[in-house]
């Protein structure tokens, strides 16, 4: 059964490209099936003769209804009303076709003209070989999970994003409050970051209402759009994803770490109690432990199944103790991670959050961790080895955030394997380059 299932996979995995003309070849072949029967009726003396018994029960059949001499116009008439109507269906299936395998292949590798690039063969070719890439899951939130997928895309269709769900700020904690729903705001920005939608479709999705919008102002289309889905389907956070998903047409799938409504809790070094992510990152004291309340809420079950198939494993990048610890807290999903016989790597910041991690090196993002961790969940650090500008770095230091330490040394004495390299991209802001990083995580998996 094993051996079976493996090999049933295998060819679904394959096979997954052109998964969307199913319907189509249906339509075109049920089209030239009924014109046949229309052909064969109309013309059977010519094309089939002495086979068919349509001479005895059929016109047998039509004498009774229509009379003796109208009985052979009445076969050439249904003849003729099944050839149109196979015709019919057939040139519907066929645009269809034409339709799903334009909807499919994504517009940026189309050829667009003679010379232009890729042709329309090539694209297909890379959204199967997409199709058949490795099965990566990758666990975090906020903007570092969004960017890494952003990259990862470009290696394989098989991702899952298991999504932090403890927002409680924004437009996010406003629709929880008024709506008793899971924070979209995440969910939001992974379904972006893994689509091949067209660009206006995105943009509208990441579109934000200004102040002066009244009750929308703050308010991303993206969010209210998940949650009119969520609505639309009585609570039903999967098959509002589901939906979204179809709409963006996105590379792998996004699913929250739990179904359940939780609330972030954190125990401060100086003995304090903080009930909110929002109030817990804007606070200036040092974080001792955090919590889930309440505590005991069972994992998203695709997000354990999607654990234990997994080829690569990749948690963060992302705040450690707001869009990390939040997802490995949710009980037994670490202990699913600790059971995985894949690599697993953990991906360090590049710069410090005011709040979160000050002054934290890269060795004491991995001890933040452990020290809320019962069990160890990765055996690969990814660390960034590359420096910001003095302009960047000066320019974080007015906001209280400072260049994280590539301290290769302290995270080999914990027992970790690591993996450097320049992973930066410097803008306006300091962050991880999707392509950078989603090139050294896959050579974790090659090496």
């Amino acid at each position: 059964m094993g051996k079976r299932a493996g090999t049933y996979h295998r060819w679904r995995r394959r096979l997954a490209p052109a998964r969307n003309l199913r319907t189509p070849f249906f339509r075109l072949g049920l089209g030239v099936f009924v014109g046949l029967i229309g052909l064969i009726l109309s013309f059977q003396s010519l094309i089939l003769p002495g086979v068919l018994a349509v001479d005895g029960w059929w016109i047998e059949f039509n004498r009774r209804i229509f009379g003796n001499e109208r009985a052979e116009y009445a076969t050439h008439f249904l003849g003729g009303i099944l050839i149109f109507g196979g015709i019919a269906v057939a040139i519907s299936g066929y645009r269809m076709g034409l339709r799903r395998l334009r909807e499919m292949l994504d517009p940026s590798t189309v050829n667009t003209g003679p010379g232009s690039g890729p042709t329309v063969m090539d694209a297909y070719k890379r959204r199967a070989q997409l199709a058949l890439g490795p099965r990566v899951v990758a666990i975090g939130g906020g903007t570092g999970l969004s960017t890494l997928l952003r990259g990862l895309k470009n290696h394989t269709a098989n991702i899952t994003a298991v999504v932090t769900v403890t927002d409680d700020g924004g437009s996010s904690g406003r629709l929880v409050q008024e709506m008793g729903i899971l924070p979209p705001g995440d969910l939001r920005n992974c379904l972006v970051a893994l689509a091949n939608a067209e660009g206006r479709m995105t943009d509208l999705f990441q579109h934000r209402f200004r102040d002066a919008a009244g009750s929308l102002s703050g308010h991303s289309i993206g969010n209210l759009l998940l949650a009119a889905l969520i609505d639309q389907a009585r609570g039903d956070v999967d098959e509002a994803l589901r939906v979204a998903s179809e709409v963006l047409n996105i590379r792998g799938r996004v699913v929250p770490t739990t179904t359940r409504s939780v609330v972030l809790r954190a125990q401060m070094e100086d003995g304090s109690e903080l009930t909110g992510e929002t109030r817990i990152a804007a606070s200036d004291k040092r974080i001792r432990r955090l919590y889930l309340d309440p505590p005991h809420v069972e994992p998203h079950p695709a997000a354990l199944e999607a654990i234990a198939e997994a080829d690569l494993i990749i948690i963060g990048p992302g705040s450690v103790y707001t869009s990390v610890l939040p997802n490995l807290l949710v009980e037994g999903l670490a202990n699913a991670l600790n059971q995985a016989k894949v690599p697993r790597v953990y991906v360090c910041n590049v710069m410090t959050q005011k709040g979160e991690s000050d002054s934290f090196t890269a060795a004491e993002h991995i001890m933040a961790l452990e020290a809320n961790i019962p069990t160890r969940v990765v055996d690969h650090v990814l660390v960034n080895t590359g420096v910001p500008s003095s302009q960047a770095l000066e320019r974080y230091r007015e906001s209280a955030q400072e260049f994280v330490a590539p301290d290769i040394d302290r995270i080999h004495a914990l027992g970790y394997i690591v993996v450097p390299g320049d992973l930066m991209s410097e803008t306006d802001v300091v962050r991880h380059d999707p392509v950078r990083l989603a090139n050294r995580v896959m050579d974790v998996l090659y090496r």
